[in-house]
């Protein structure tokens, strides 16, 4: 793989984790929103990631094979909205009680959300490290052709 296919995979990564920490961060922002613009509660959302260009076609598969193909990579296949129930709660005092007492809110558990925001971070950070490590060995590149 090349230095440019390295910083290019690297790029896609980090684009891919910073929208998912955006995601996991909507989620936590919600965590009390009993209501949405369509009325219901809102749901938690999570991003599916699939491998970049990932066709199976015949010439694909022997570019992947051969190492000729279309860099590596990771992007955002889309972005999945959670279809448990939300947790019902008894609240009578609140403005969007039903008529038993019952407030319905997200089903989104902060524990999770702050364990997956760990792991989204860490793997920015990984690829923030993938790309200054290229860029050292193009620059120790640079210096012997300098020498």
């Amino acid at each position: 793989m090349g230095l440019i296919n390295s910083m290019r995979t690297s790029a896609s990564a980090l684009m891919a984790q910073r929208l998912r920490m955006d995601v996991i961060a909507n989620n936590v922002a919600n965590v009390n929103s009993t209501r949405g613009e369509n009325g219901l509660p809102y749901r938690r959302q999570s991003v599916v990631f699939r491998a970049q260009g990932a066709g199976s076609s015949f010439g694909d598969l022997l570019g992947r094979a051969t190492g000729s193909g279309k860099p590596a990579g990771v992007e955002v296949a889309k972005i999945h909205q959670d279809t448990s129930a939300p947790r019902k709660v008894q609240d009578p005092t609140h403005p969007d009680a039903d008529a038993e007492g019952y407030v319905y809110l997200p089903n989104i558990d902060v524990t999770t959300e702050m364990t997956d925001l760990v792991g989204a971070s860490r793997a920015y950070q990984a690829s923030v490290t993938v790309i200054n490590a290229t860029k050292a060995i193009a620059q120790s590149a640079l210096d012997i052709g300098r020498r």
